[in-house]
């Protein structure tokens, strides 16, 4: 089977976004400190591959429509699942004797342990805030699209995400570290989160702008088209 350009396209967007989204879930139980204001505000490394996830988002609304970004929104729910179910697998699984062994020089179970037993929790909270916040940003990005007959990119592109990764953050936060950090660090953690997530989908704006440019000049892949009453047209 021979496969259009466009479909090329949407397999690599999709494959990304979900490697994406399970590589943030699985990083995020590490913290570090960003500056602001003079003192060190906690944040999740979980959020390095946002970025990228915000403009495979966009790329897949704009050039995909509603539908096909809804059904690359519960690939990665399943894959996100997925995840969560071969974690917790690997965690029953019994240890070889010799790996407790005080010459044993490889990983040993404690180290195994806090790194994924961790991990477990960010899955969970991210896939309770993931499925939700993920199909009102798909909404929103649309809503933004009838609204200004398709023009102002930076508009529904940022917009959706000020909405949606609101609702994000203040979910998988709150499940993930309630009970472990103090409810004054997790407020910090939601307000540090949220600023980064927004200053990031402003600085990707011209990022956006020449994505979209190749896939339309280079890929010759067009946007989904809106009809008469402002609706996208579905692919």
């Amino acid at each position: 089977m021979k496969l259009d350009t466009r479909l090329r396209l949407f397999f690599f967007l999709a494959a990304n976004f979900v490697v994406a989204l399970v590589v943030g879930d699985i990083l995020g139980g590490k913290l570090t400190e960003v500056p602001a204001l003079g003192r060190g505000w906690v944040i999740s490394v979980g959020m390095i591959p946002f970025p990228v996830t915000f403009v495979l988002t966009d790329l897949l609304n704009e050039f995909y429509g509603k539908r096909a970004a809804r059904y690359v929104t519960l690939v990665g729910f399943v894959m996100a699942l997925f995840a969560y179910t071969t974690i917790f697998v690997a965690m029953a699984v019994p240890w070889a004797p010799f790996t407790r062994e005080p010459a044993w020089d490889g990983m040993r179970a404690e180290s195994f342990e806090n790194v994924f037993n961790g991990s477990k929790r960010i899955l969970v909270g991210s896939m309770c805030a993931y499925l939700v916040a993920q199909l009102l940003d798909i909404g929103t990005f649309h809503f933004l699209k009838r609204l200004t007959r398709g023009k102002h990119l930076w508009l529904r592109a940022t917009g959706s995400t000020v909405v949606s990764q609101l609702l994000d953050t203040l979910v998988i936060t709150f499940i993930a570290w309630t009970g472990l950090l103090p409810l004054r660090t997790i407020l910090e953690m939601i307000a540090t989160s949220y600023l980064v997530k927004l200053v990031i989908a402003i600085c990707l704006t011209p990022i956006i702008y020449a994505a979209h440019a190749a896939v339309e000049r280079v890929l010759r892949v067009a946007p989904v088209s809106l009809d008469d009453d402002g609706e996208p047209v579905e692919t």
